[in-house]
């Protein structure tokens, strides 16, 4: 099912239109260094297969997990051979090129940089940290983003019809669609792979068959639905009540069902600060990295970075007092509770500002004992509204006490 022409390519639509460089790159003669970096079954074999068919070059494919420098000097060599004896050119395709170490990738350089080859490396890691700089500076570096529901759909559906695949030879229930598209995560080649494993057992393929195919149950799961909405807030509340196997058990639920693992993550980053707060700080930085390495590697290794994050939340210290902080703020300026900024806090830059007495009276705290000074820091307004009280609990313990003796010292008494 391999498609033959780019127009045959399902996703990847910011690198397929008109005048991108992989269209020039087809539509040229002349041999150009590329890398295809994305998670993994979002095409980057595919467009690699493509190019040479198009172009009608040879097809030479190394796998770096497997290949030492003697491997890539032989295919270099052959497509020197092959250049000079009948012009015909090579695309070296490099699956996994960021396992090639410094030695291996530095073999490269001489066929990259005499256009001895069309060379095309496929990552799943990002290239400015796994890739020479001389290599990637001679490359042009194109990002593969992960296949939506709708197009490992199309794959499936093309797959049934197609005479390179099932040719109509077995029927694709709509539920058993929806499981295998759930199933697939965004990878293409996985959604084949249990396609072609249910067509084998029937050749009407129901959930059931698939199930059976796949040895995964499907998981009754509505991302548009009410399932949606309970698992998630089931999912938040098993959290806050410090019950890591509950919080488990429904990031588990919703990673099978096919949920997108992004909006878990987000759901995550909130969590660490409306939840949790300054009762562990480091929680938050767990939750954004997680985040960032959900949207670096995707599923399925992805799941123990969220599962890292969700056991980190569940177990924290709880504080709701950030949001409680930001919301009670929010809600005087929203009453009109606003009032002029203090004469002395203003901004005295800019010419004309001194005339008008702006900053006159600042007193700058790195100039005091403690870096603290007593002066006026909210308009008058407001000037007695207490927005953050900390709690107890963990490391926002110290915080209240420190909160607690700044806010005496500063409202202590009128200023001088």
């Amino acid at each position: 099912m391999r498609p033959r022409t780019l127009d045959e390519v399902i996703g990847q639509r910011h690198l397929l239109g008109a005048g991108t460089p992989l269209r020039r790159l087809v539509e040229s003669e002349a041999p150009m260094s590329l890398f295809l970096w994305g998670p993994p079954g979002t095409g980057k074999t595919t467009l690699a297969y493509v190019v040479s068919n198009v172009t009608k070059r040879r097809f030479v494919e190394i796998s770096a997990v497997s290949a030492g420098i003697k491997d890539v000097r032989a295919a270099i060599d052959d497509a020197r051979r092959q250049l000079g004896m009948s012009g015909r050119q090579t695309v070296l395709f490099v699956d996994e090129v960021h396992r090639f170490n410094k030695a291996q990738q530095d073999a490269l350089l001489p066929a990259v940089e005499n256009r001895w080859v069309t060379f095309i490396g496929a990552t799943t890691e990002n290239p400015a940290f796994s890739v020479i700089s001389p290599l990637l500076s001679r490359s042009l570096l194109l990002t593969l983003e992960s296949l939506t529901d709708d197009d490992i759909a199309a794959v499936l559906r093309r797959a049934v019809s197609d005479e390179r695949g099932l040719g109509g030879r077995a029927t694709l229930a709509d539920e058993a669609l929806e499981h295998l598209v759930r199933l697939a995560g965004g990878d293409a080649r996985r959604s084949l792979t249990y396609l072609e494993a249910a067509a084998l057992l029937d050749d009407e393929i129901t959930v059931e068959v698939v199930e059976k195919a796949a040895d995964k149950a499907a998981v009754r799961y509505d991302r548009q639905g009410d399932q949606h909405y309970d698992v998630i807030s089931a999912f938040i509340k098993s959290m806050r009540g410090s019950d890591a196997d509950a919080a488990l058990h429904y990031l588990a639920r919703m990673i099978e069902a096919g949920e997108d693992p992004r909006f878990i993550a987000r759901r995550l980053v909130i969590f660490a600060s409306e939840d949790v707060g300054l009762a562990d700080p480091t929680c938050l930085q767990t939750a954004v990295a997680a985040a960032q390495a959900v949207q670096l590697i995707g599923l399925p290794e992805g799941q123990i970075n969220l599962a890292h994050a969700v056991i980190h939340c569940a177990l924290a210290p709880k504080s709701n007092a950030v949001v409680k902080a930001i919301g009670a703020a929010v809600g005087d300026v929203r009453r009109g509770l606003i009032g002029q900024v203090p004469g002395h806090l203003r901004d005295a830059h800019y010419p004309g500002a001194a005339k008008l007495g702006h900053g006159e009276g600042y007193k700058y705290p790195h100039d005091f004992e403690h870096g603290l000074v007593r002066q006026h820091y909210a308009p008058e307004q407001v000037r007695e509204r207490r927005y953050y009280e900390p709690t107890t609990h963990g490391a926002e313990a110290p915080v209240a006490g420190r909160w607690g003796k700044i806010r005496e010292f500063l409202r202590g008494s009128d200023p001088s």
